[in-house]
């Protein structure tokens, strides 16, 4: 939730992974019966909810060994494998170890988290000695790593608030020794930094605590002081990425004079956009690929329908079309490679496949596969994901993706609609455990971009300011309204779920639209945006400002923000709700489902309320993460 940072411009492997009121119901005997008759197919709740079989494949620097991820006493752990031997060199059993990558070919950095309290340390694993370091050992302290640096041996750049908890410094950490040097530190408002290919911090991202616009902070060398050079209003964004090859000009994405955001060649010396790269006209550019061996641009990644490249890159561009060549129609991305840039990690997926990977050897032309990451699961089973657009009341074309249960006709169908979170990010094609267990117990699901989703320009993004529970609100009605004139949704049997402001739209739609659903599921989900925005982390204080202009300012908006709270509005629902909740949320505080059940209980209404106590803002764990499916199975086949 409170994504501000509209685009993550990172890899193409990000686009991947995509990782939470009427008088009729059907009777559970009724449900059971349209089951059974299609038993074959219902598929146990885990085989959509444990934890893959291997992920997360990378190469080391020297390419002679790989690093995967695998459940160890269930949690994913980091394991080698060289030559055929393989072995465990982590052995955490709290928590998923989800983020990880080769410093040098000894040394492994990963970050974690602490029950989900969102305070990541960041630790070093010696693959040879087996030993295993803290490098940041310090409570209450959340720290995240800047840049790898891949110009060094044993350094990298990592962001820090131990000084202050509302802000971050930027510091230079030693992987082997554990020392911690200042490199920037942060004056108050920087948000974000961007280093130069020899590892100097040149570029700071800020914004003004007062009005939210955005400032471009720059300086040439280590020694000089950062200057402003370019401020813009909020609703507008420019965001550096990296140098050029020369270490003077910026690769950045850019909405500044035009709508849709673009790749843009910046001089921060002019403070010009000295050249548009790439830009197009329907959708903002998603990602951008650099070859970090030659410090040159690759592509950029753009998501219409689906994800699509631009290649600037022509040796790049041949091994992708070498490989889909040799893949087929799959879809298909690169997502590790050694240091030489000769041996890569492919993945291969679709909606209906979790990824399969595979090692490919560019000198010997070798393409091996190496694990899928499901293979207790059969691609027959699944259902297809359709994109999908419809015009919503005021015009507006909303883009989604509909699901629709595997082998019933699509008519008349119980749906859940699935309001994505954020909400200023989107949904992606590709395969979603969520969306796969539902079609697999017969719903209809349909995921759209409601206005104020980012990825289709600033105007559309932009749209959504102000309107949490009102046009926003009404863009989903809006979905359920075009599944039922289709014939698709069956009016008396729509449910709504939602994870974080998915989740708030779930309570929204009971309470404003109480005559749509049938039931709603809320996770992690905020009920009152008063306590909302009182609790949230303290460093995200220097983006309030921007906070109060997209949601609305608790003095100058009051009347707003108890319009569209649902907490204020607990009369007006009448449908059954199931709440979940992570007890260490630093972003929703756990008070903001307290709020909502209380009321909902002393009203009448039927509630049930999971809480896990070792989860934060979703449920990681993989124990945690059956136990809210297998509930919500439950409170569905009840309601709908």
């Amino acid at each position: 939730m409170f994504n501000l940072r509209m685009k993550q411009l990172l890899n193409w492997s990000i686009l991947i992974g995509f990782m939470l009121v009427t008088s009729f119901f059907f009777s559970q005997s009724a449900w059971a019966n349209e089951v059974a008759e299609n038993k074959s197919s219902v598929l146990p709740v885990r085989d959509f909810f444990r934890n893959p079989e291997t992920a997360g494949y990378s190469i080391s620097p020297d390419g002679n060994r790989l690093a995967f991820l695998k459940p160890y006493e269930h949690r994913l752990n980091i394991f080698i494998k060289e030559t055929d031997k393989v072995k465990r060199v982590t052995s955490v059993i709290d928590r998923d170890i989800d983020n990880y990558f080769w410093k040098n070919d000894e040394i492994i950095i990963y970050n974690r988290d602490f029950g989900g309290d969102e305070n990541y340390h960041i630790f070093a694993v010696n693959i040879k000695n087996g030993t295993t370091k803290d490098l940041t050992p310090f409570k209450g302290v959340k720290s995240n790593v800047m840049d790898e640096l891949r110009c060094t041996e044993n350094e990298v750049l990592i962001t820090m608030n131990k000084r202050n908890p509302e802000v971050f410094d930027v510091y230079r950490l030693n992987v082997i020794t554990g020392e911690l040097k200042l490199e920037v530190e942060n004056p108050g408002n920087f948000t974000d930094y961007l280093a130069d290919h020899q590892g100097t911090v040149r570029i700071a991202y800020a914004q003004d605590v007062n009005t939210g616009n955005k400032l471009i902070y720059y300086r040439q060398t280590a020694d000089q002081p950062f200057a402003n050079i370019l401020s813009m209003d909020f609703q507008n964004d420019m965001t550096p990425y990296s140098f050029d090859a020369s270490n003077k000009e910026i690769y950045a994405t850019s909405n500044l004079a035009r709508d849709k955001e673009a790749l843009v060649l910046f001089n921060p010396e002019t403070v010009k956009e000295e050249s548009v790269l790439f830009e197009h006209p329907e959708v903002d550019i998603s990602t951008v690929v650099m070859s970090e061996k030659r410090n040159v641009l690759v592509g950029v990644g753009y998501v219409t329908d689906k994800l699509h490249r631009h290649f600037f890159d022509e040796s790049m561009h041949q091994l992708y079309e070498h490989l889909q060549k040799r893949l087929g129609n799959d879809e298909f991305t690169i997502t590790s490679t050694d240091k030489n840039e000769d041996k890569f990690i492919v993945v291969v997926y679709s909606d209906i496949d979790q990824g399969t990977y595979y090692f490919y050897d560019a000198i010997n032309d070798q393409l091996s596969e190496l694990s899928a990451s499901a293979p207790w699961q059969n691609k027959q089973d699944l259902a297809a994901m359709q994109p999908i657009q419809y015009t919503s009341r005021d015009g507006y074309t909303i883009h989604g993706y509909l699901t629709l249960p595997k082998g019933r006709d699509s008519k008349n169908l119980p749906v859940v609609i699935n309001p994505h979170g954020g909400p200023w990010v989107r949904d992606y094609w590709g395969y979603d455990p969520e969306v796969q267990f539902l079609a697999n117990r017969g719903y209809a699901v349909l995921q759209m971009n409601y206005r104020g989703s980012a990825g289709y320009g600033k105007a559309f993004l932009n749209a959504g300011n102000k309107q949490w529970g009102k046009k926003m609100q009404d863009d989903i009605t809006d979905g359920v309204n075009w599944l039922v004139s289709k014939g698709i949704a069956d009016p008396k049997r729509v449910a709504i779920y939602g994870g974080s402001y998915g989740g708030y739209a779930t309570l929204a739609g009971l309470a404003f639209t109480p005559d749509k659903y049938a039931c709603g599921v809320d996770l992690v989900g905020p009920s009152n945006l008063f306590t909302l925005l009182e609790t949230i982390p303290p460093y995200w204080k220097p983006e309030i400002a921007e906070f109060y202009e997209r949601m609305g300012n608790p003095q100058k908006d009051n009347q707003l923000l108890h319009d569209v709270s649902p907490i204020f509005h607990v009369e007006q629902i009448k449908a059954p709700l199931f709440v979940a909740q992570g007890a260490n949320d630093p972003r929703v505080n756990i008070n903001e489902s307290d709020q909502i059940v209380s009321a909902l209980r002393v009203k009448g209404i039927p509630v049930e309320y999971m809480v896990k106590q070792n989860e934060g803002h979703g449920f990681a764990n993989e124990e945690n993460r059956i136990d809210f499916y297998k509930e919500m199975e439950k409170f569905l086949a009840k309601y709908l």
